[in-house]
């Protein structure tokens, strides 16, 4: 059975409905139109959606995964997706869940209650929006977020931040900790490759960082030839260090082949550790890698005296060296949340 609900953030404009959660403003004239990212369509003069009720994947994920690194390492995170997206990435690396576009039931049925039990029963300490675009369900996700606060979890985003100002406020409200997958720094790149803009991106982000209530890493999926030139890497970082501090965590994730980007070239560790070394020389005191084996890059380093705080390995933690959220060698403060209240 297919779910549905009245959607949020949207208006009228004589016959048309108007989609207001993300920079695309779908228009709807006709009777079941649906917007580009898939479940919201117009039904009885009004928008609605049907990203409601339940799941198309879910799985427990170490943390690490999403990737977060500053936001309860070693822990777990209950993961939930649903189906489509509001950009049309060419090298989507998810994109069985947010290709699909047609109108179809969740196969995993829940409530918020359900979810927060399930996270409860399974040993999370967190439960994250993930694998397709959570942003196109935020209606929802909001509600369930809601629901597990009131059971202790937090709530975590994996997202590429495509939305409006007032739906950003709104869903980044209700987050714990979000990763906004930044896809390249040039508005060419977003253009050609992701269908969509920079600009409301970089926006976001300085929204989420405002908020303060949310702890904010960044991932770019590193492609060679398409997202990894010097001037695009260094422009990156410089933007970070100056709109969002240089203790703002940044992944370099390597790229593989995948979709419709199959002949692209895979991205390699030398790949990932020249991006890392050019953020690191920008001023970013806290630059990882993935999608590599594993290196030095997965590891947390004191930015004051140079020690190894956290070293991982795969998705998990090897071994923490921070004592509450402090260098132990030098008493730094490391930004993050590394302890269950």
């Amino acid at each position: 059975m297919i779910q549905e609900a009245r959607a949020r953030w949207w208006r009228k404009d004589a016959e048309r409905i108007v989609c207001e959660l993300c920079p695309h403003h779908c228009r709807f004239k006709t009777e079941g139109a649906r917007g580009l990212c898939g479940p919201r369509f117009r039904k009885e003069g009004e928008l609605w959606t049907q990203a409601w009720g339940g799941a198309g994947a879910v799985h427990l994920d170490p943390v690490e995964k999403k990737p977060l690194y500053h936001f309860l390492p070693g822990s777990w995170t209950y993961s939930l997706g649903m189906f489509g997206c509001n950009l049309s990435c060419v090298h989507c690396q998810n994109w069985s869940l947010s290709t699909e576009r047609k109108a179809m039931a969740l196969p995993v049925p829940l409530s918020p209650t359900q979810i927060a039990l399930a996270a409860l029963d399974q040993g999370a300490t967190s439960v994250s929006f993930t694998y397709n675009e959570p942003l196109i369900s935020a209606e929802f996700w909001i509600e369930v977020a809601q629901e597990c606060h009131r059971y202790g979890l937090r709530i975590i985003s994996v997202t590429n931040g495509y939305a409006n100002p007032v739906c950003c406020k709104d869903f980044f409200s209700n987050m714990d900790a979000t990763n906004v997958d930044l896809k390249g720094f040039s508005e060419s790149f977003y253009r050609k490759v992701c269908k969509g803009r920079l600009a409301p991106v970089l926006k976001n982000l300085v929204v989420i960082r405002e908020l303060g209530t949310c702890h904010l890493e960044i991932t770019n999926l590193l492609i060679p030839h398409q997202n990894d030139s010097t001037e695009e890497l260094r422009g990156l970082s410089k933007w970070v260090v100056a709109n969002l501090g240089v203790d703002t965590p940044v992944h370099f994730s390597a790229f593989h082949p995948d979709f419709r980007a199959m002949d692209w070239n895979q991205a390699t560790s030398r790949d990932v550790d020249r991006a890392r070394a050019i953020a690191q020389e920008e001023g970013l005191h806290y630059v990882y890698t993935g999608n590599v084996p594993k290196s030095r890059g997965s590891d947390t380093f004191c930015p004051s005296c140079g020690e190894l705080l956290i070293e991982r390995g795969g998705f998990g933690v090897l071994e923490s060296h921070l004592r509450q959220g402090k260098c132990p060698f030098c008493g730094l403060a490391v930004p993050g949340t590394f302890q269950v209240a």
